[in-house]
């Protein structure tokens, strides 16, 4: 969490050289004020009126650029021409604006500012502007992922070509090395056969040898003779034999001839491929809205009365369990951008994906017995662990872990609204986490009794379970209204349509109500003979006007909001 705010020091104080801690702001004056300054600047007569804020507050305006002073002649912005549309100072209206009949006290002109059409317009201008930077933005995100898929898949393609490749060219080395073994081993062959020959010549001279040294020193002279005769005829046989031998004998010399494409590969095929870049113009639609003293381009939803809102069945299906001995806890469900469900099952370690068709997905192991789950764009969600400190953003597609956020106590009811991230947590708090900036912010509620939460873009609804009613605060937590109703018993989940209406589940009476945008009226709209029992949460998808409802035991309802 933040660390505590560190206090300014007192202006007046200041002034008579003492230091001392402010913890006021006068916005007229701007200057800091401590208790017993703040006391006297409001009895003073020309100060009493003046605006002073907490320094708390102050911190969240202190770095905005607001000028009151002048560009051209460094003089106070003391005037306004509704004419020509323009703050004005002092010489401004004496040099330019002399003739204008409608030059109005900057001071009459700021009169219900802050109630204004033309400061809602701004804000929901802001708003819409944002939201179509974000749609850029996850759009570019979108066009980057899918380059990196495109070169995936053309790094796959090269690599199957040239495991083709590869493969060929070990086919064609193997029939020509058996080629080479074959033509080798004939030649060997001849040479052995001669080789066989001549060795038997040599064996058999060598053993004639012998035999004519032995008659010599040991035979009579006719045995000597007899000998030498019959000798001499068989060294002439074996020498014609030896002769034809080396005669018949061939000197083999192996060459190998490359196929010339095979020689070509290495001296003309210089790369493997070229990559090309097609360049189109990205479809981004950002829309520009015209901001206009007298009138904004953006159009405001319709008010639309309960009593119109009529539900059609879409489906109906049942959650399975891996454990059939483990109770089912349903306390979350979203509906992803491609329509698949997404429920919290309290019991259990991890999250349950369905189709809008009923049919199983998957189940997504996750950190903790997870409670509240809440789009934050076509990327990513957020899951909360209720009795856990910590909730995590994760991608919606792979649910790996993107971010941890580390609370001071336990985090329950989660919701999401232009980047910022609204987390029931801590006593009659509601703890506010700007993503993009990474700034806290602690809004104080009027009730410790609650655990689910819903926001728009300019208000804020959650559930008492213990008093059983339904409130509504302004977006800086202030309270708007507060419904209650014998109708409505231990409510929990709730949603809200494209027209702030309120749909919300009774948990003890097993119903499905809509409240009016105002806080006056009510409606129920499913009971207990619909299929309600025990609803533990709802969702509502604002494009496809489609409502979910998750009941504890797992029994899942969708209906088309007509």
């Amino acid at each position: 969490m933040a660390s505590a705010i560190q206090l300014p020091c007192c202006g007046p104080c200041g002034y008579d050289d003492v230091t001392k801690e402010a913890g006021r702001w006068c916005i007229n004056c701007q200057e800091a004020l401590c208790e017993d300054c703040e006391k006297a600047h409001t009895r003073n007569k020309k100060s009493r009126n003046h605006q002073v804020i907490s320094i708390e507050d102050y911190r969240k305006i202190e770095y905005l650029s607001i000028s009151e002073v002048c560009e051209h002649h460094g003089k106070n912005l003391d005037w306004f021409c509704k004419t020509h549309d323009k703050v004005l100072c002092m010489v401004c209206v004496q040099s330019n604006h002399k003739q204008c009949s409608d030059v109005i006290s900057i001071n009459v002109a700021s009169k219900n500012v802050r109630q204004s059409a033309t400061l809602s317009d701004l804000v929901e201008s802001i708003d819409g502007t944002l939201n179509n930077l974000q749609e850029c933005i996850t759009n570019r995100y979108s066009a980057t992922k899918k380059i990196e898929n495109q070169e995936l898949e053309i790094k796959k393609m090269i690599l199957q070509t040239r495991t083709k490749i590869n493969a060929h060219l070990d086919k064609l080395e193997e029939k020509l090395l058996r080629e080479l073994g074959s033509t080798s081993g004939s030649c060997k062959s001849e040479n052995i056969k001669i080789l066989r020959n001549l060795k038997l010549a040599e064996g058999k001279l060598t053993k004639l040898r012998q035999q004519v040294l032995h008659i010599k020193q040991f035979s009579s002279d006719i045995q000597v003779f007899l000998g030498t005769y019959q000798g001499n005829k068989s060294i002439v046989s074996e020498i014609k034999s030896i002769k034809d031998a080396i005669a018949n004998s061939k000197d083999y010399e192996l060459k190998v001839n490359l196929n010339s494409l095979i020689g070509k590969l290495k001296k003309e095929v210089q790369d493997f491929g070229q990559i090309k870049v097609t360049e189109n113009t990205a479809k981004l639609d950002f829309r520009d809205p015209k901001i206009d003293q007298a009138q904004i381009g953006i159009i405001f939803p319709k008010s639309r009365n309960i009593s119109n809102t009529q539900l059609q069945l879409i489906k109906t299906f049942r959650i399975s369990m891996k454990d059939e001995n483990v109770d089912m806890d349903i306390t979350g469900c979203v509906m992803l951008s491609k329509g698949n469900i997404l429920i919290a099952n309290c019991a259990e370690k991890y999250l349950i994906k369905y189709s809008d068709a009923g049919k199983h997905i998957r189940d997504i192991p996750v950190s903790g017995m997870p409670f509240g789950i809440e789009v934050i764009d076509s990327t990513r969600i957020v899951v909360t662990y209720a009795t856990a400190n910590f909730v995590e953003i994760m991608n919606s597609k792979t649910f790996k872990v993107e971010m941890n956020i580390r609370y001071n106590n336990d985090a329950w009811g989660v919701s999401q609204e232009n980047g910022r991230l609204y987390v029931v947590s801590g006593y009659a708090a509601v703890q506010v986490l700007d993503l993009s900036r990474k700034q806290w912010e602690t809004l104080k509620i009027a009730s410790d009794s609650v655990l689910n939460i819903t926001t728009t873009r300019d208000r804020i609804f959650y559930t008492d379970y213990a008093t059983s009613n339904v409130h509504c605060c302004l977006i800086n937590g202030e309270e708007f209204w507060q419904f209650g109703s014998k109708n409505i018993l231990r409510p929990r989940g709730l949603a809200v349509d494209n027209h702030n209406n309120v749909y919300v589940v009774g948990f003890g009476s097993n119903n499905l109500t809509i409240i009016q945008n105002d806080g006056k009226n009510s409606r129920t709209l499913l009971t207990e003979s619909d299929g309600l029992v025990n609803p533990r949460d709802v969702y509502y998808d604002k494009e496809k006007r489609t409502l979910l409802i998750c009941n504890q035991d797992g029994t899942v309802l969708l209906y088309k909001v007509v």
